[in-house]
């Protein structure tokens, strides 16, 4: 899968396009092939290593916090969605990673 991935934290950074695993998804977890992407000021904090006492990411890792897209599966536990489904969504810290063809959240 390609993804914007961030190598290490510094002010000003490009993004570098790679190819990344497929999300692994849990029981309580929905698979979304991401449609749209946006870039926020959190985002650009969170490369430059502004939060990164509190918000510990182990570079390489893919940013982006806000998503649109469809649901391509879901795990046991969920119940409200089905795979079809149109979707926004924000994941949670620890699970960002928007910036890709897809990811589980």
């Amino acid at each position: 899968m390609k993804a914007f991935v961030v190598d290490r934290y510094k002010k000003k950074s490009p993004l570098r396009l790679a190819d990344r695993p497929e999300p692994q998804m849990g029981a309580d977890d929905l698979l979304v092939q991401i449609e749209a992407a946006a870039l926020n000021q959190l985002d650009s904090k969170v490369r430059d290593g502004d939060f990164k006492l509190f918000l510990p990411y182990k570079p390489p890792f893919i940013l982006g916090h806000d998503l649109a897209g469809t649901v391509l599966r879901v795990g046991a536990n969920v119940g409200s969605v089905t795979p079809g489904d149109r979707v926004y969504a924000r994941p949670r810290d620890g699970r960002i990673g928007t910036l890709a063809e897809r990811i589980a959240l």
